[in-house]
């Protein structure tokens, strides 16, 4: 009923065994150290974002005759339509109308032309 501990089990390695696992150690501490790097440097760049000076306000644009105006136009409706909504994207503006009858159509408006492009018409099947 002898217990053999684990120290007497354990036997020295051999020296290309111990070089081996020397190698794997310094492995492990380079790879370790490579990786806290790099995610230092991910919350560096999250720090220097957040911190950098990107602006939130909107500025009026410089040169602009009139002190800020840009540029106005008339956009014109048949009558007794109503406007539901807008959305604007590349110099076009998408309204959404409901016309005197009821009937839905979404027309798209050119900022440079002035004019409504185009008509789609909205209906529930």
């Amino acid at each position: 009923m002898n217990k053999v501990s684990d120290e007497e089990d354990e036997k020295p390695l051999d020296p290309a065994m111990e070089k081996v696992r020397r190698k794997m150690i310094r492995l492990l501490a380079v790879s370790i150290g490579v990786m806290m790097a790099g995610v230092m440097a991910v919350l560096f760049a999250i720090v220097y974002k957040m911190n950098s000076g990107a602006s939130t306000t909107i500025e009026e644009p410089s040169g602009a005759a009139g002190g800020g105006l840009v540029a106005s136009g008339e956009i014109v409706l048949p009558a007794g339509a109503y406007l539901n909504g807008q959305s604007f994207s590349g110099g076009q503006l998408a309204l959404d109308v409901t016309l005197q009858g009821g009937a839905r159509e979404i027309q798209i408006f050119d900022i440079a032309r002035q004019a409504i492009v185009a008509r789609y018409s909205v209906t529930a099947k």
